[in-house]
């Protein structure tokens, strides 16, 4: 005996599948909220990467005087790293300058003062100061901080004494000073690679060191006379400068 049970009927709303017939509704895949939609293919604009446009675009901004940034295909905005200057000639630094300049110290009976009138620099005094001061430290004197400061003070020295002298007639500026005090170290610096191989002490030793000290203040009074307008009137007192600035560091060495 079979018990039927009563249902109630299903009523599906309008609008539903017809491929599956009338009385099947089509199901909706639910969605996240707030879900950006995603765009089709036929949205996506084409960029195009053309090199003539590209190149034409950047000469025609440089003709209106737009912003380049870079160099494309060979445009001007590009850097060529021929046409920069040498780095030693960027920091000022000419070795070729520098080795006429301590050639001309070489000989204190004919220093030529053209080489050191036309440019002074202080690349090649700093150059033999740290040589003087390598051979002191070869020689076991650590000797950085005083040569250093006895260069400063010795420049100022011969430039306030110069100045004293010839008054409102004195051109010589501290740049030239120093840089004319400093290549005339060089027999300083021969001197003391040359007592590393002296026997301590002795007259020998003070004979050698009294040559090397007259040859640098000839060469340095030499140079201040002709660089400096009227120093001729008082070679007598700027050679007695030089030989005391070149006196202190020849017994520096010494001792």
């Amino acid at each position: 005996m079979k018990k039927e049970f009563a249902v109630p009927p299903v009523v599906f709303p309008s609008g539903g599948n017809p491929g599956a017939g009338a009385g099947v509704q089509q199901r909706r895949v639910p969605t996240a909220p707030f879900q950006p939609q995603r765009p089709s293919a036929s949205s996506i604009p084409f960029m195009s990467f053309d090199i003539g446009s590209a190149t034409a675009s950047t000469s025609s901004a440089s003709i209106y005087g737009g912003p380049i940034v870079g160099g494309v295909g060979g445009a001007p905005g590009g850097a060529s790293f021929e046409d920069e200057d040498p780095l030693l000639d960027e920091l000022g630094i000419h070795p070729d300058q520098i080795w006429r300049k301590t050639k001309s110290i070489l000989n204190p009976l004919r220093v030529n003062p053209t080489i050191h009138k036309d440019s002074s620099d202080l690349s090649g005094p700093i150059l033999l100061y740290m040589s003087l001061c390598l051979f002191q430290l070869l020689a076991g004197k650590i000797q950085f901080g005083v040569i250093l400061g006895w260069i400063v003070v010795s420049s100022i020295f011969l430039y306030i004494v110069y100045n004293m002298l010839a008054g409102r007639n004195g051109n010589l500026d501290l740049h030239t000073c120093t840089s004319v005090v400093g290549y005339c170290m060089l027999p300083v610096v021969i001197l003391s690679a040359v007592s590393l191989f002296l026997p301590q002490g002795g007259p020998v030793r003070f004979a050698i060191a009294a040559v090397f000290v007259v040859w640098a203040t000839r060469a340095c009074t030499g140079l201040m006379v002709v660089l400096a307008d009227g120093g001729d009137e008082h070679r007598g007192l700027i050679a007695y400068a030089c030989f005391l600035i070149y006196t202190l560091f020849s017994l520096l060495v010494i001792f």
